[in-house]
C-alpha cells in the first residue's frame, strides 16, 4: 500500500486543472468546502457526501482505562470522536483497484 498523503495544495490543483478555476479561486472553494465541513461537524451536525460518505461526531461516555506500562487504572474524560462512514460506492471502487492490482501481480507473477 502507498503511503501518499493528498494536500490541501493537490485538491486545489485538482480544482484548477477540472474545473478552469484560476489558481486562488480553487484554493479559496476547497477552503470554503473544508471550513463548511468542519463548522457543520462542530455543530454536531452529520455531513453526507454522496458517493463518498458521511461525517459524524459520537459522543463518548466517561470510561475507565488503564496505563499499559503500570497497570494503573485512569479514567478516561468524556469526549466527541469523529467518525466516517464510508459510502457502498467508494467501499466498491476501493475493492475495484485492490482488486485489478492482485490480478496485475498475478499477471507479472505468470509471466516471469
Amino acid at each position: 500500500m502507498s503511503q501518499n498523503t493528498v494536500t490541501r495544495a493537490q485538491l486545489s490543483e485538482a480544482v484548477y486543472q477540472e474545473v478552469g478555476l484560476s489558481r486562488n479561486e480553487s484554493a479559496d472553494l476547497v477552503e470554503s468546502v473544508l471550513e463548511e465541513i468542519s463548522d457543520a461537524l462542530a455543530r454536531g451536525e452529520m455531513v453526507k457526501i454522496s458517493s463518498f460518505g458521511s461525517f459524524q461526531i459520537r459522543q463518548k461516555g466517561q470510561r475507565v482505562g488503564r496505563n499499559p506500562k503500570t497497570g494503573e487504572e485512569v479514567p478516561i474524560l468524556p469526549r466527541r470522536v469523529l467518525v466516517f462512514r464510508a459510502s457502498h460506492v467508494l467501499k466498491n471502487r476501493i475493492n475495484e483497484v485492490v482488486e485489478a492490482e492482485e490480478a496485475e501481480a498475478q499477471r507479472v507473477k505468470a509471466v516471469s
